[in-house]
C-alpha cells in the first residue's frame, strides 16, 4: 500500500479518536483540528521520506499535541490545559513502545455535544462531522437540507463551544438519559451511512458500521438501564447479520426478501436477539426497539420460511405512533402492501407530502413497485427514474434499471 494511501487510511479511522482524546483535555476545538491537520501534513511531508511509523496514530498524537503545546506557551490562553498535555507526552513512549492505545473518548466528545446550550437541532450532526468524521454533504443528505446550510450551522455550532468553553466530560447518570437520545441517533445514523456504502470499495464511510456497533457497545456500560441502547444494538446487528446476502457474486443487489437465509449470519441474529430481549425488560418501548423488532421478524423467516407482513405492519403502526419519520411511513406503506394488498399500499405511500418525498429514494422505488403491480405503467416509470437518479449504490441502481425495464407495453 503506497504511504498517501495508508495517511488516507489512518485518517478515516483515527482522526475522531485523536480528536477526541486531545479535546477533553483542550478546550479550544479548533485549535485541536488545526493540530490534527497539522500532524497530517506532517505525515504527508515526512513519511514518503523516512517510512510510515510503526504506530502511525501515535505518531499523528505525538506530533499534534506538540503543536497544542507549542501554541499554549505561545499564546498562554489555555495555561489549565498545559499540565494535562505535558503529562500526556509522558505517555507517549509507552504507547508507541508498546501495544497500549490512548484511550477512545468519543463519547466524552458525542456527549459535549449534547450540552444544554446547544441548539438540540444541531447535537447530532454536531456529533457525526467532529467525532465521526462524517463531511457536511452527506450530514446534509441525511436531514434533507442544502450542504452549505448544514456547514454554516455546523460552523456556528463549533463557534459556540469554543466561545462558552464547554468542559468535556460524561454526564452524571441522572442526565444520561436526558442527553441519550441524539447520542443515539448520531450512533444510528453513521451506521446508516456505513451501511449504505458498505459495497464501495474505496468509500471512506465504508468501515462506519462496524465503529458504530463498537460505539453501541462501549456506551452500553454507561446506560445499561436503557432499553433503547439494547434496541439499537440489536437493530444493527440485525441488519449486519445480513450484509454478507445483499449481493450475489457477481455484485447484484438482492433485497431482503429475496435474500437466501443460509447467508446470513446467525450467531450476529442470536446476538441482536438476546439484545432486544434485555430491552424488552424495561417495558419501555421506543423507537429502536421497535424498529430492531421489526427486523427481528424478517429475522424469523430463517425459522419459519415465511415473512409475517401483518405483524411487520403493527410494528410500523407502533413506531408511526412514537416516531413518525419518513422512513418509517414509507415502510409502513410497503408492508401493509404486502399484508393486505397494493392498494392499501399506494394509498398510505400517496398520503405522504410529495414536498417531504422529493429526495428519499426509498419512497420512489417502493412507488415504482407498487405502481408497476398496479399496471399505472406511466407513475412507474416516473418513480423508478427518480429513484435511479437517487440510489447512490451502483448495484442498486442496476436493480431498478432492471425492473423497470421488465414491465410490458404491450
Amino acid at each position: 500500500m503506497e504511504t498517501n494511501q495508508i495517511i488516507e487510511r489512518t485518517a478515516r479511522e483515527a482522526y475522531g479518536r485523536l480528536l477526541s482524546y486531545l479535546a477533553v483535555n483542550w478546550r479550544d476545538l479548533q485549535a485541536v483540528e488545526d493540530a490534527i491537520g497539522d500532524a497530517f501534513l506532517a505525515a504527508l511531508e515526512t513519511w514518503p521520506q523516512v517510512g510510515v511509523p510503526d504506530k502511525p496514530e501515535a505518531w499523528l498524537l505525538t506530533t499534534a499535541r506538540r503543536r497544542l503545546i507549542d501554541r499554549a506557551r505561545r499564546t498562554r490562553v489555555s495555561d489549565g490545559a498545559l499540565p494535562t498535555l505535558l503529562a500526556m507526552s509522558e505517555d507517549t513512549p509507552f504507547m508507541i513502545s508498546s501495544n497500549a492505545s490512548f484511550p477512545d473518548e468519543r463519547l466524552k466528545m458525542m456527549f459535549l455535544c449534547t450540552h444544554p446550550a446547544i441548539d438540540p437541532v444541531m447535537r447530532t450532526p454536531l456529533m457525526l462531522q467532529t467525532v465521526l468524521g462524517i463531511d457536511a454533504a452527506r450530514i446534509a443528505s441525511a436531514f434533507i437540507v442544502k450542504p452549505s446550510t448544514m456547514s454554516q450551522r455546523l460552523t456556528r455550532a463549533k463557534a459556540k463551544i469554543r466561545a462558552d468553553r464547554h468542559t468535556f466530560e460524561m454526564p452524571d447518570a441522572e442526565e444520561i438519559s436526558e442527553r441519550l437520545e441524539p447520542v443515539l441517533e448520531a450512533i444510528y445514523a453513521a451506521y446508516g451511512s456505513g451501511w449504505d456504502e458498505a459495497t464501495i470499495a474505496d468509500s471512506p464511510r465504508r468501515g462506519l458500521a462496524e465503529e458504530s456497533i463498537y460505539l453501541g457497545k462501549l456506551l452500553l456500560p454507561f446506560a445499561s438501564r436503557e432499553p433503547e441502547v439494547y434496541g439499537l444494538l440489536a437493530l444493527m446487528l440485525h441488519c449486519e447479520a445480513r450484509r454478507e446476502a445483499r449481493q450475489d457474486d457477481e455484485g447484484n443487489y438482492i433485497p431482503l426478501t429475496e435474500q437466501g437465509c443460509a447467508q446470513w449470519n446467525q450467531s450476529l441474529i442470536l446476538e441482536a436477539e438476546r439484545y432486544l430481549h434485555n430491552a424488552s425488560q424495561a417495558g419501555r418501548v421506543g423507537r429502536f426497539q421497535l424498529m430492531a423488532a421489526i427486523q427481528s421478524v424478517h429475522a424469523q423467516r430463517l425459522r419459519t420460511g415465511r415473512i409475517e407482513w401483518e405483524a411487520i405492519a403493527q410494528l410500523y403502526e407502533g413506531l408511526i405512533h412514537i416516531h413518525p419519520t419518513l422512513g418509517a411511513l414509507v415502510g409502513r406503506a410497503a408492508a401493509v402492501a404486502e399484508a393486505y394488498g397494493t392498494e392499501r399500499g399506494i394509498a398510505l405511500l400517496e398520503a405522504i407530502p410529495s414536498e417531504e418525498a422529493v429526495n428519499y429514494q426509498p419512497y420512489w422505488a417502493l412507488s415504482g413497485h407498487l405502481y408497476k403491480v398496479m399496471h399505472r405503467d406511466e407513475e412507474a416509470i416516473h418513480a423508478y427514474s427518480l429513484a435511479i437518479g437517487l440510489s447512490t449504490d451502483v448495484s442498486v441502481r442496476q436493480f431498478l434499471k432492471r425492473k423497470a425495464s421488465e414491465m410490458d407495453f404491450a
